[in-house]
C-alpha cells in the first residue's frame, strides 16, 4: 500500500508564506490567526504545500489509514484552499453554505476570492 505523501514536517510555517504568493501573504497569515485561534493548535506544514492545524487518525474501509491536519490551508495561485476534517452535519453544512460561491472537492473548499 502506497505511503501517505501528506505528512506533518518541521519546516517553517512563516517561511513558506513568505515564499508563496505575494498577493496571498497578509491573507496567509490572517488565515494563519484564524484556524489557531480556532482550533487551539499552532500551525505546522504538511507536505511541501499545506499550512495544517491539529491532527486526527483516518483509516478507510480499504485498510489504507494516515494521519492529516483537522483544518488548514494552501495558499495555491489561483485560489487558496482549505481544508476542513468534515462538513457532513446540518449544522456545519449551513456554515459552509454561508462562505459563499465556493468548489467542493471532498473536504476541500476552492476559495478565489474572499475577504476576511
Amino acid at each position: 500500500m502506497a505511503d501517505n505523501k501528506t505528512k506533518a514536517t518541521a519546516e517553517d510555517v512563516a517561511a513558506f508564506i513568505e515564499k508563496s504568493d505575494p498577493k496571498k501573504v497578509e491573507d496567509s497569515f490572517k488565515l494563519i490567526e484564524i484556524m489557531e485561534r480556532l482550533s487551539g493548535e499552532k500551525a505546522t506544514m504538511w507536505g511541501p504545500s499545506i499550512v495544517g492545524f491539529g491532527k486526527y487518525h483516518y483509516k478507510y474501509a480499504s485498510g489504507h489509514e494516515g494521519d492529516m491536519c483537522r483544518i488548514g490551508f494552501s495558499p495555491r495561485k489561483a485560489q487558496f484552499s482549505l481544508y476542513i476534517l468534515s462538513c457532513d452535519s446540518p449544522v456545519q453544512s449551513k456554515l459552509v453554505d454561508q462562505l459563499g460561491k465556493i468548489k467542493k472537492q471532498w473536504l476541500v473548499f476552492i476559495l478565489r476570492s474572499w475577504m476576511i
